[in-house]
């Protein structure tokens, strides 16, 4: 079965990729050791596409931004995959969003694959399902890999060290939503983009670059530092993508040429490993037989005041240390 999905990706089979997807995000543990296996085969086919991470503000147009750049990308001859970091519900488990209808042109398209990610319970299943999915892609001869988060948190932080260039999206007459972006996330981005400058809207877009510009000396002060471009655009009529395009290969050549892009794949590598290794555990916590036996009730005792969070979870981490 393995062999046979791994020929098929190779071959560019679109079957077989969804398939591959659905296999690297099962948590069954013998999907997972399937799924080691088929990753430890395409490992060598991996490695080469530009991976880019699309983050910004509530309302800045990031899927008809990506969207219209996709589109734009495989007129000029690439093949192009998006992984929307798509948040869980916490109750039922599923999905919320459907990216796949505000990609509407990209997702029709022979040389394109739009595909959500299920951000699952912990930022664990970021790190997880959507990284393997992008190495599933790669191997399947995309060599434009982007990844779509929704809003501006703590998944931006994990999508971040995924990718080479993160870029911010964000709006004019956003002061507010600039004021909740965190001093953090900004210092995430190798490229700010300002959308909507199109109509009666180009005017402040320039006025919120010229801020932002402003903003980035302030936070990146020297003479010697490179701070992140900031450029205007417009997903609706195409102005300035090329642009914002073109500043996301430049960060990436930036990479390459001072030998840091190898330097951050590492260490994301690294980080990764770690991200895999808290994941597994969680997992093996939750599903020790004395955890199991004694979890309601102390999950009770929690909820009732009765234990606090933290000598309940010290209980939990003794059950689990002793277990046979």
């Amino acid at each position: 079965m393995t062999d046979e999905l791994f020929a098929g990706i190779r071959a560019g089979d679109r079957a077989a990729v969804a398939r591959a997807i659905t296999l690297v995000e099962s948590t069954r543990p013998d999907h997972r050791e399937r799924a080691r296996a088929l990753l430890t085969e395409l490992a060598p086919h991996t490695g080469s596409a530009v991976r880019v991470g699309i983050s910004g503000v509530p309302g800045a147009g990031k899927s008809t931004f990506i969207n219209a750049m996709g589109v734009r990308l495989i007129d000029a001859g690439h093949q192009v995959a998006v992984v929307a970091v798509d948040p869980s519900s916490r109750r039922t488990g599923g999905s919320i969003l459907g990216d796949r209808t505000r990609m509407g042109e990209l997702s029709a398209g022979d040389r394109a694959f739009v595909r959500p990610s299920p951000s699952g319970r912990h930022l664990g299943g970021v790190a997880r399902a959507t990284r393997e999915s992008m190495l599933v892609l790669e191997a399947a001869g995309f060599d434009v890999v982007i990844v779509e988060t929704v809003g501006v948190g703590q998944n931006e932080i994990a999508v971040s060290e995924m990718v080479d260039t993160f870029l911010l999206l964000t709006l004019a007459r956003a002061g507010d939503q600039l004021q909740g972006i965190k001093r953090g996330i900004l210092e995430l981005a190798d490229v700010i983009a300002v959308n909507k400058a199109d109509g009666d809207g180009e005017i402040p877009a320039r006025g919120a670059a010229k801020d932002l510009t402003a903003a980035m000396r302030l936070m990146l002060p020297g003479k010697d530092v490179r701070r992140p471009a900031v450029l205007t655009c417009s997903a609706q009529t195409g102005a300035g993508l090329d642009e914002v395009w073109a500043a996301v290969l430049d960060h990436r050549a930036h990479l390459e040429s001072e030998g840091s892009l190898e330097a951050r794949r590492a260490q994301q590598q690294q980080d990764w490993m770690w991200a895999l290794v808290d994941a597994h555990l969680t997992d093996a916590v939750r599903a020790a037989p004395a955890v199991r036996v004694h979890r309601a009730e102390i999950e009770a005792a929690v909820r009732s005041g009765e234990l606090s969070a933290v000598d309940a979870a010290a209980q939990v981490l003794g059950l689990f240390g002793h277990a046979d």
